[in-house]
C-alpha cells in the first residue's frame, strides 16, 4: 500500500515562510523520484520542484527558485518544501507525488527531472494535497 500524506499548509503573509512535509508509507521513498505541485482554482497542475533519487539532481520551476528547497529525510521516510519569502501567487494545493519504480529508473540526470515535473501525467502516486494561502 503506497501512500503519501502531505502537511504544513496554511495561511501565511507575503514574505513568510512554509515547511511542507510528504510522510510516504508503503514504500521506500529514497528510491523514488519526488515532486512537488501545485494547483490554483482554475490552474492547471504545475510542478514546483522535483528530486531524483537519492538526491542526485533537483529541479525548481523558475517561479519558485531561489526561495523554495525540496528535500528528503531518509530515517523518516519524509520528504519537505522549505518555502520562503512567499508571494500571493504561490495561493494553491500543494501536493506531493512519486514517479513509479519506471520512471524513477529513468529519471536520473537534470534534462529528466525537469522534464518530468513538466508533466504530472507521468507521476504514478499523488497525496491528498495541502492548502498554502499567502495573504498580501
Amino acid at each position: 500500500q503506497v501512500q503519501l500524506v502531505e502537511s504544513g499548509g496554511g495561511l501565511v503573509q507575503a514574505g513568510g515562510s512554509l515547511r511542507l512535509s510528504c510522510a510516504a508509507s508503503g514504500f521506500t521513498l529514497d528510491y523514488y523520484v519526488i515532486g512537488w505541485f501545485r494547483q490554483a482554482p482554475g490552474k492547471e497542475r504545475e510542478g514546483v520542484s522535483c528530486i531524483s533519487s537519492n538526491d542526485v539532481n533537483t529541479y525548481y520551476a523558475d517561479s519558485v527558485k531561489g526561495r523554495f528547497t525540496i528535500s528528503r529525510d531518509n530515517v523518516k521516510n519524509t520528504v519537505y518544501l522549505q518555502m520562503n519569502s512567499l508571494k500571493p501567487e504561490d495561493t494553491a494545493v500543494y501536493y506531493c507525488a512519486a514517479g513509479s519504480p519506471r520512471e524513477s529508473r529513468r529519471t536520473r540526470d537534470i534534462t529528466t527531472v525537469q522534464a518530468m515535473c513538466h508533466m504530472p501525467s507521468r507521476w504514478n502516486y499523488w497525496g491528498q494535497g495541502t492548502q498554502v494561502i499567502v495573504s498580501s
